[in-house]
């Protein structure tokens, strides 16, 4: 991991904390009609700090790092407009909330590909 982690840096570690959290958004989006469901989130830059700090201990030395979910502290958030039936996705929010982290998905998977795209034309000796 440490070889990695030397090449792409903290890159491919939010990208995964990025991924996680749109499905958790998703989740939070497909869950919208169910009465009770409380929507829930992470703050990406504590868990990022987390990550940086080597929060995550693999069980073999072998292992890559990643993100695990019983490490991933949840936000239940609180809705502006509560539901009658208990439910707190709030559907602009999400949809919005979304947005947002695809298009910083998006831009930290294209800092990866550049990062990858560099170390291509190291290796030919451009």
């Amino acid at each position: 991991m440490d070889a990695l982690n030397d090449i792409f840096g903290t890159t491919a570690k939010a990208l995964e904390l990025r991924s996680k959290r749109m499905e958790m958004i998703s989740s939070n989006i497909a869950n919208a009609d169910v009465a009770g469901y409380k929507a829930k989130d992470i703050d990406f830059k504590k868990m990022m700090a987390k990550e940086m700090h080597g929060s995550i201990n693999p069980t073999h030395n072998r292992h890559l790092g990643g993100v695990a979910d019983e490490k991933l502290n949840y936000i239940y958030r609180v809705p502006v407009n509560p539901s009658d039936n208990g439910n707190t996705v709030e559907m602009n929010y999400e949809q919005a909330q979304f947005g947002r982290e695809s298009t910083r998905y998006a831009a930290t998977l294209q800092f990866l590909e550049s990062r990858v795209g560099g170390l291509r034309r190291a290796l030919r000796g451009e």
